[in-house]
């Protein structure tokens, strides 16, 4: 009897109208999340001026929502492995869009830290649109599109940084945390068109509802599936009597693992099993590997959207000796952070060349430091003009790196723990972004910026050197 796979039934079928409904979805996702990290380069100044906080407490508003999205990214992993991709996406969108809009009727600095901190629990689940969205692509197609759906976050910084410099001139820092929660509500009227993962019903032993899946596939691209029955893997492709390597186990499995999988998710619960995947000897090294280079491109890329807003600040009031001057509302401001959200168009193109020419390994490695390089002539102060070229060039680079590293991620993970896989490398990420306010502010602050750069530089060459070390390469191969 002739079998196929998922993967072979989406290779089949290939990328059409259905696969860009689910793209545009997941992609209003992802400009949810960029909206509110871009939001943190706005309101950290102007609630300092109108509340008279310190700036250790302004940094802290930024920590609490990437402290936020740490335990957010890794406690919806767990949901997606164990209940489903659907049901992550609805209640992480329903908790984000409701927090931000409360948020914005804050009557002190606690009550918005507690609620900026919420924020960053539903915002951390976005990590789930990207494993959701490529579980529909076909393998040959899915560092393009991987590419084009990474558009839509330099969309959603381009759209808060426009709607800062409309909103904060005429109304106030409230009006905008309002309206930047406004794009989360708007996914909530389409759920109940969202279909489940053809992937994830199978690792649940669900083929059926899996089937129904790709047969909504093929009617929606007006396409065939392949002849013959879906099944969860092909057992007749691999040998596993001598799977030693950690790339060899990354290839399809037969059913006596399967059963293995599912008898550890019996004994332990879906998630601890998943975890305990994780760190297995053979995806111990490419685990160490991700959370590192998540953690890395989270400080570098977060830290570059602050230091747009902070440099300038900090070089007019360490030039005049006051390291206490209170930010104005400068214009400026909102010019240079729109240009430097432009930055990440070329990024993405970039990404797109190198990713398919050079592999993920080789392009993540490049862009890290190259970012190195750009963000060096920053130790001294510059002028207004070279500073603005410069974060331009390193923010489009690390916008490249991250896209891929996005990429690669769910590509390394099988399907019964790659939510929880991405998901806690996401979660380390986010500690990368509570720390980095304390670096490009905190220090910027107190008039350290040759100290502040050193770090950035120390942390991107690092990240390079870690990938590098990545132990496989995954362009063109099929996901688990």
């Amino acid at each position: 009897m002739e079998t196929y796979t998922t993967d072979e039934a989406l290779e089949f079928m290939g990328f059409g109208k259905f696969q860009l409904l689910v793209l545009a979805y997941a992609g209003m996702g992802w400009v949810v999340e960029s909206m509110e990290i871009m939001l943190l380069s706005f309101v950290g100044p102007l609630v300092r001026e109108e509340w008279n906080i310190s700036a250790e407490n302004e940094s802290l508003l930024s920590s609490v929502v990437f402290a936020g999205m740490l335990i957010g990214a890794s406690g919806w992993g767990f949901v997606s492995d164990k209940y489903g991709r659907r049901i992550c996406l609805l209640f992480s969108t329903l908790f984000a869009s409701g927090m931000g809009f409360l948020s914005a009727f804050s009557p002190n600095y606690s009550c918005l830290l507690a609620l900026r901190f919420l924020v960053g629990i539903g915002v951390g689940g976005a990590h789930v649109f990207t494993s959701w969205f490529l579980e529909f692509v076909p393998a040959q197609n899915r560092g393009t599109w991987m590419v084009i759906f990474s558009c839509f976050w330099t969309i959603g910084t381009i759209l808060e940084a426009s709607l800062a410099w409309v909103v904060i001139s005429v109304l106030s820092w409230r009006w905008l945390l309002a309206l930047t929660a406004l794009p989360c509500s708007l996914l909530i009227p389409f759920f109940g068109t969202t279909p489940e993962s053809p992937r994830y019903l199978c690792g649940q032993n669900r083929t059926s509802d899996a089937m129904l899946v790709l047969e909504r596939i093929a009617i929606t691209n007006q396409a065939a599936l392949p002849p013959g029955v879906l099944i969860y893997h092909q057992e007749a492709k691999v040998d596993h009597s001598d799977l030693t390597s950690e790339k060899e186990d990354l290839l399809p499995v037969s059913e006596k693992e399967c059963t293995f999988d599912n008898a550890m998710s019996f004994k332990y619960g879906g998630g601890i099993a998943a975890l305990l995947r994780l760190l297995s000897r053979k995806l111990l090294r490419s685990t160490l590997l991700l959370w590192f280079a998540f953690f890395a491109n989270s400080f570098a890329y977060y830290g570059l959207v602050l230091l747009t807003a902070q440099l300038s600040d900090a070089n007019r009031s360490c030039t005049s000796g006051q390291t206490n001057v209170v930010p104005q509302k400068d214009v400026n401001l909102y010019k240079d952070t729109f240009i430097t959200s432009l930055a990440e168009v070329p990024g993405l193109i970039l990404s797109a060349v190198l990713v398919d020419w050079f592999g993920r390994k080789a392009s993540m490695w490049f862009m890290l430091f190259t970012c190195c390089a750009f963000i060096g002539p920053l130790v001294l102060q510059q002028n207004e003009l070279l500073t603005t070229v410069l974060l331009f060039g390193a923010r489009a680079v690390a916008m490249g790196s991250f896209t891929v590293l996005c990429l690669y991620a769910p590509e390394v993970y099988p399907t019964s723990a790659r939510s929880t896989g991405v998901g806690i490398a996401t979660a380390i990420g986010r500690i990368g972004g509570v720390v980095c306010p304390l670096v490009a502010v905190g220090m910027l602050r107190s008039c350290h910026q040759m100290e502040a750069i050193l770090v950035f530089e120390l942390v991107l060459f690092l990240a390079g050197v870690a990938c590098f070390l990545f132990p496989i390469e995954t362009k063109g191969r099929g996901m688990d």
